[in-house]
């Protein structure tokens, strides 16, 4: 699969099977990320991969912020349907890695490093495309806990994460479409 095709073809993807993708194949599909455009080749992303252990552990907490999300009113069941939900949605993705960046400069760098860690996670995603593995990033309350910070062995002081990249070889892949061209493209005098 060329580049281009591999942009256009490229989904987020939701539903995996169940097999987690091997160590070698992680390596060689994040290697892609460090080839992505940064500012001063200040190389600013950071990759976790999630263990069983900690995979648990942060599934177990992704119930307990879903569980949270019920209704004043709502009675023990129900609760606890969002919550066993919640718990089997994030337990159901094969491999999860957290992808943080650097943060140690003012403002203007932080953010030229955040753009460049999205641009490194971009170029996972392709690669990973590219060898039938799929993606989705994913971000929300649990990537934004002090604990999860701590979980993940990442100074929150020093670190700021991007997100989770969920990743595995598709069980689904949904049709995507885009705006066309016109609706975003402009051109100045």
């Amino acid at each position: 699969m060329d580049v281009l095709e591999a942009i256009e073809s490229r989904r987020s993807v939701f539903k995996f099977k169940p097999e987690p993708v091997a160590n070698d194949v992680i390596e060689r599909v994040f290697s892609y990320g460090r080839w992505a455009q940064n500012h001063h080749l200040t190389e600013p992303w950071r990759f976790v991969v999630l263990g069983p252990e900690t995979k648990e552990t942060l599934a177990k907490r992704y119930a307990e912020i879903q569980r949270a999300k019920a209704a004043d009113d709502a009675d023990d069941l129900a609760k606890q349907a969002l919550a066993d939900a919640g718990y089997a949605k994030f337990y159901s993705k094969p491999t999860i890695v957290a992808v943080s960046c650097v943060q140690d400069g003012d403002e203007i760098k932080n953010r030229e490093d955040y753009a460049a860690a999205c641009c490194a996670m971009q170029n996972i995603a392709l690669a990973g495309w590219a060898q039938g593995v799929g993606m989705q990033w994913t971000t929300g309350p649990v990537t934004l806990e002090t604990e999860t910070y701590k979980l993940l062995g990442i100074d929150q002081g020093a670190e700021y994460i991007i997100g989770f990249m969920y990743m595995g070889y598709p069980e689904e892949i949904k049709d995507g479409s885009r705006k066309e061209l016109g609706e975003v493209l402009r051109y100045t005098e």
